[in-house]
């Protein structure tokens, strides 16, 4: 079926925005982080779960804005800013917290969480870094008036 007046459908939409390059960085830490939920419940260590949690459904809530242009009907929230506050502290915290688990601790599918948690700390940290460009592009230069009054 197609949609009228030349719009895209939701399937339309969201198949074009997953073979972006943010739709494949937002993709990856949502599949990474599925995988450390599903780690984290077969380990000891159910403590690091509520991390991978939180980022998880705020990934899948960034990935909905941004699959369905939603950012450009909302202008008041700097969404530049959110999705790299977002990348960045979910790069740190993972990092962190999949250090302490690789060293702290010996199950199997802790360990396994851990190095997923590396991995998707990467990925995060390769997203934040994609952003920035896009935030220095947005800041145009103030004009400034000729000190001397235009003599």
């Amino acid at each position: 079926m197609e949609s009228s007046g030349g719009s895209k459908g939701c399937m339309e939409q969201l198949s074009t925005f997953i073979r972006t390059l943010k739709g494949i960085l937002l993709t990856t830490e949502i599949a990474l982080c599925i995988l450390i939920l599903i780690c984290y419940g077969a380990s000891v260590t159910l403590g690091y779960v509520s991390l991978a949690i939180f980022e998880l459904i705020y990934t899948i809530v960034i990935f909905i804005i941004f699959a369905f242009e939603f950012h450009l009907q909302v202008s008041f929230i700097h969404w530049g800013w959110t999705d790299f506050l977002r990348a960045l502290i979910g790069c740190v915290a993972f990092l962190i917290t999949s250090l302490i688990v690789i060293i702290g601790h010996h199950d199997g599918a802790g360990v396994a969480a851990g190095v997923f948690g590396l991995l998707v700390g990467i990925v995060m940290g390769y997203d934040a870094y994609t952003i920035v460009p896009q935030l220095r592009k947005q800041h145009a230069a103030v004009p400034h008036p000729d000190p001397t009054g235009g003599i």
